[in-house]
């Protein structure tokens, strides 16, 4: 990549897999029309900006080209960080026409609601543009008398692709090419966000009206457990991202939510907190210290708990005084109760709670 300077560590940004792919493209291109390919390429991101790629690998055959862009994810943890990224470009008798494949490594769609052709590759919309702009912007003469194949791929994608919850969008076979922007925000999880708002419309568009939001994998296997009778479409890793899962399913009009989580979480959706990630706000002692006072703890018990900087704390206390149900089942409703009125006369809304071994405490709602 272009940049060299020093950023304070967790700040650096970095690029895309489909900005990666535009530039190889680009790179490979370039190379077809001059000869040779070049050592580093200008490409334009979907956001309008200009960024130089080094050109990890390129060679030209005849009517062939071949270039290789490492991804450089910045300070985001991301399985695809250092990905090399793959354009393949050949001459087709087609004028004016760029059409665009998924190789080794580059999932392909085997169900509907993302966007993207069933059978064909996981290249989203905005990177499939952005891949075709850059082209253009190159070949634009060239491409008056002929056409271009491009074929994008992604050696050891496939393995990548089983620590993403690609399967359950219906992706197969390796991971997604993705990005709104060409860049990576550090710690924005952008990609795993852009996976549930995906997960959740890919169970709107095989007309499910159900959604089972988890928090991560204990959770999931829960709920799996407790509704057997739903679709494997129907459920969905939201990890932190409570808010952008409940706007999607409201914008696909999913009228059943069913939140499987534990009490760390759940507190933190009880006080209204749209992104649950333990390093944001702290939890709401205060609120925890009120739902054991609602269920009839002592009062020492209750001020012992405000003065603790957990939820599970509480719960533990709970369990001591036999008081764990009640507990929960009062936390289950008061996350209810603020979902509801962020979103009144949207959803009907279930919680359900587990252990930290995944084992049932309480749920609330259950009318689904």
């Amino acid at each position: 990549m272009n940049s060299t300077e020093k950023k304070p560590k967790g700040t650096r940004k970095g690029y895309t897999t489909g900005a990666c792919s535009a530039a190889a493209a680009r790179a490979a291109v370039q190379g077809l029309l001059a000869g040779n390919v070049p050592d580093s390429v200008e490409c334009l991101l979907p956001n309008g900006q200009s960024v130089s790629f080094n050109v990890e690998e390129g060679a030209v055959e005849g009517e062939s080209a071949h270039a290789v862009i490492e991804k450089d994810a910045g300070d985001d943890p991301d399985c695809t960080n250092h990905a090399r990224l793959t354009a393949d470009v050949s001459w087709i008798d087609q004028p004016d026409t760029v059409i665009l494949q998924g190789g080794i490594g580059v999932g392909q769609i085997t169900r509907p609601g993302l966007g993207v052709e069933v059978g064909g590759p996981a290249i989203n919309p905005v990177p499939r543009k952005n891949i075709e702009d850059n082209i253009r912007l190159v070949a634009g003469e060239a491409l008056k008398a002929r056409g271009l194949k491009v074929t994008i791929s992604v050696p050891g994608g496939e393995e990548m692709a089983k620590k993403t919850l690609n399967y359950r969008l219906g992706i197969i076979g390796g991971i997604s090419i993705l990005g709104t922007t060409g860049i990576v925000h550090p710690y924005s999880t952008a990609a795993f966000r852009a996976s549930v708002v995906q997960g959740v419309e890919v169970a709107a568009s095989q007309g499910q009206d159900t959604v089972v939001l988890t928090t991560g994998g204990r959770t999931e296997k829960f709920v799996m457990r407790e509704l057997p009778e739903l679709d494997e479409s129907c459920f969905v890793q939201m990890g932190d991202f409570l808010t952008p899962a409940l706007d999607a399913a409201d914008r696909c009009g999913i009228k059943n939510i069913v939140i499987g989580g534990m009490v760390g979480k759940l507190t933190k959706m009880a006080q209204g907190e749209t992104i649950t990630h333990a390093g944001r706000n702290p939890v709401d002692v205060e609120l925890v210290a009120d739902i054991a006072r609602s269920i009839g703890a002592p009062e020492e018990i209750c001020r012992a708990i405000a003065e603790q900087e957990t939820a599970r704390y509480a719960s533990e206390c709970m369990a001591e005084l036999s008081l764990e149900y009640e507990f929960h089942v009062e936390l289950a409703k008061r996350v209810i109760a603020t979902l509801e009125s962020r979103y009144p006369g949207r959803f009907r809304i279930a919680v359900l709670v587990c252990d930290f071994d995944g084992n049932k405490l309480a749920e609330a709602g259950r009318n689904i």
